[in-house]
């Protein structure tokens, strides 16, 4: 869950360059009468469900995704009640808790460092510090509840796996509306917060950029963040995504999670396989790689 795992990035793994452009909290003018005047069309969920179970046919482990189009309404959920582990993905949660608490303004600089080693590296002691600055589990749960997450809570004491952020327990649907909490004007966190938590998002090193960035059209940004933890009870990886994808006047929120995969390669190309197929009936740009 540290930089990257050893032997390097996968060979293939996409690459994207975070675009510098704001993301704004709600849709252009035209964009909110165009949905106001026209129900959204339903999803084919026949469709991605077929192409899924195509796809996972073979591939080790459960899988969990959800797909909301947080300028219409329109979702898409795989494996609802599925429950798997955050990995390092659950480092977004722990900067939302922490500004919650204090402004990125007020942070000392150390903080804000650790803040950015923590999203755009990875990091997992700068992970670890800030951790106990929001006060360990209690404080990660609490967080968690303000923004609406209803399955998501923080694993207190000494784990097995580490890192006890890593090994919590959590839903796509919760994922989904961590990331959305980031575009919302009702979210509790004040706007030039949450462009923060989306700047450093969306400028993760490479060789951390994979993931739901495989669904994203020409011209997107993207704003991301990857896990990858070996559980040590098993050997088998957890490979998880969740982010935002903006483009053509939508915001998407996205978020697969998967276990079970033998290597982290194998994780990789699950993740951005099912992305890119639940995305492909959102919209008509995707192309399976």
């Amino acid at each position: 869950m540290g930089a990257w795992p050893p032997g390097g990035p996968v060979a293939g793994a996409r690459v994207f360059k975070p675009l510098a452009a704001e993301w704004r909290a709600v849709a252009p003018a035209s964009r909110q009468r165009f949905v106001a005047e026209r129900e959204p069309e339903p999803v084919p969920v026949k469709r991605i469900e077929r192409r899924l179970t195509g796809f996972l046919a073979g591939r080790p482990g459960p899988v969990t995704a959800m797909v909301k189009d947080l300028t219409t309404g329109r979702l898409y959920r795989y494996h609802r009640g599925e429950r798997l582990i955050t990995a390092s993905t659950a480092k977004v949660q722990i900067l939302m808790a922490l500004l919650l608490d204090t402004p990125w303004r007020e942070l000392p600089g150390s903080v804000r460092h650790d803040a950015d080693l923590m999203i755009r590296y990875s990091d997992n002691h700068a992970a670890d510090r800030l951790w106990l600055r929001i006060g360990g589990a209690p404080g990660f749960t609490k967080a968690g509840q303000r923004y609406g997450l209803r399955h998501t809570r923080g694993v207190p004491g000494d784990c097995l796996d580490l890192y006890c952020w890593g090994i919590t327990e959590t839903s796509a649907e919760d994922q989904v509306r961590l990331m959305a909490a980031l575009v919302s004007g009702r979210s509790p966190l004040p706007a030039a917060d949450r462009d923060k938590v989306l700047k450093l998002m969306s400028g993760v090193v490479r060789g951390q950029d994979w993931g739901i960035s495989a669904a994203a059209c020409k011209g997107d940004r993207v704003a991301l963040k990857n896990g990858w933890l070996r559980r040590v009870s098993t050997g088998r990886w957890a490979v998880v995504s969740a982010g935002l994808v903006r483009g053509g006047g939508h915001d998407y929120a996205v978020a697969v999670l998967t276990e079970g995969s033998a290597e982290v390669g194998q994780g990789i190309a699950t993740v951005e396989g099912v992305a890119t197929r639940i995305m492909k009936s959102f919209r008509a740009c995707t192309r399976i790689r």
